[in-house]
């Protein structure tokens, strides 16, 4: 037989034979192939098998096939002839037990907790009157119907965006991220996002605990509630969002408001506003029949008479005063004039004394060494001028002249 002929018989024995199996081991040296396609081989202790997942396949696995993890695949075993070779062609997928999946849970919570991405201090408060929100979630779920009718039962003044995504399986928490950013280009903008899914098993609620998806929720820049699953499952998701809900309804309560304790808190604000405006209106009535019972009211020229007289003795007193002022300003101008006179030359002329000048000068004569005999001298009386000529010179000081005068006395 030529090799195409062996080839062909096991092609037809092992296809025939390997049709419909269920095969166990872990995956290792997983690629995935820019056409879509996964390729992988799946290990025991003691052999290899190549495997792989095609295209169309890969959204309707259970899980995300990863390097390491035990798993339970179900396909039928194909021959390629070109090389000779066979694999396991893979349609359903999903991991055995959940030792291994919560080992990876708990591998990768502990390096994203060392980065930051659950710190308390990371968590924004969402706002009280939210007016659109996002959902992130399957449109054809039982989560989507449980979060919208907790939500209209308690608010409706609140638009709600449904952004579609797969919420299971191999590749639906690359296609939640997408959606999870895609809610940043809404416009207008939302307020809130909601990222929720309905109850399952650690395998069904996987894609939550993706490290593409809890980062992609640390990294929305609006603020997230993470509703997924029940009560008591808590997902990575979970710890990186902004709240945690404990379930799809929950979410829908903690984002939007109580309609009945909003009603309830007008109602109360409304009769505190008409409590205040009665009380200030009583005591802007008081006030009024003050007013009325006042001496103003009462008799208005009274107030005018008390004001004129304040104004007539206030004008008196003014007036005494500018007369006090004027006084005293007189009898300092006076005694100035008689300062002045005591000094002025005409007086000193009055009372006897002279000024000599020689003829045709200005300057008065202040010393006999200024004049010679024979010179004209002109002196100035209080009322004349006399002019003489020298005839003799007598040096003699006046001091002298005055003890001489003295003695012959």
């Amino acid at each position: 037989m030529s090799v195409s002929e062996v080839t062909a018989r096991v092609k037809q024995v092992l296809e025939t034979g390997f049709a419909d199996v269920w095969v166990s081991g872990e995956v290792s040296n997983l690629v995935r192939a820019s056409s879509g396609h996964l390729y992988l081989s799946l290990k025991d202790e003691g052999a290899i098998l190549k495997a792989v997942v095609w295209r169309g396949q890969v959204p309707t696995l259970a899980i995300e096939p990863a390097d390491g993890l035990e798993v339970i695949c179900h396909g039928r075993l194909e021959v390629y002839p070109p090389r000779g070779t066979y694999q396991l062609t893979i349609d359903r997928l999903h991991a055995v037990g959940t030792g291994t999946l919560e080992a990876r849970l708990r591998k990768l919570h502990a390096e994203l907790e060392s980065e930051g991405l659950f710190l308390p201090e990371r968590k924004r408060r969402l706002p009280a009157f939210p007016r659109r929100v996002a959902v992130v979630t399957s449109p054809s779920g039982a989560a989507i119907a449980d979060f919208l009718e907790a939500f209209r039962s308690r608010w409706r003044g609140c638009e709600v965006i449904v952004v579609p995504s797969r919420v299971q399986g191999a590749g639906a928490a690359e296609e939640l991220a997408a959606a999870l950013a895609s809610t940043a280009r809404i416009v207008p903008g939302v307020d809130v996002v909601a990222l929720i899914r309905g109850g399952g098993s650690l395998e069904d609620l996987w894609s939550f605990n993706e490290e593409v998806l809890v980062r992609a929720v640390a990294a929305c820049p609006i603020p997230l509630v993470s509703g997924v699953g029940h009560e008591i499952d808590v997902s990575l998701c979970d710890l990186a969002a902004d709240v945690r809900a404990l379930t799809p309804t929950d979410a829908a309560i903690r984002i939007a408001p109580d309609r009945v304790q909003v009603i309830a808190a007008l109602g109360g604000f409304a009769a505190r506003l008409q409590s205040g405006l009665s009380r200030r209106a009583e005591m802007a009535r008081e006030r009024l029949g003050q007013f009325a019972r006042s001496r103003i009211l009462a008799d208005p020229t009274r107030l005018v008479s008390e004001r004129r007289a304040v104004v007539t003795e206030r004008a008196a007193r003014l007036e005494r005063l500018a007369r006090a002022a004027v006084d005293r300003a007189g009898e300092r101008l006076r005694a100035a004039v008689a300062r002045l006179n005591a000094g002025s030359p005409l007086e000193l002329l009055a009372r006897g004394y002279a000024v000599t000048t020689a003829a045709g000068a200005t300057a008065p004569l202040t010393s006999i060494r200024s004049v010679a005999a024979g010179a004209t001298i002109v002196t100035q009386l209080a009322d004349g001028r006399l002019q003489s000529t020298v005839t003799a010179i007598d040096a003699t000081p006046i001091a002298t002249q005055e003890r001489i005068a003295q003695h012959a006395t």
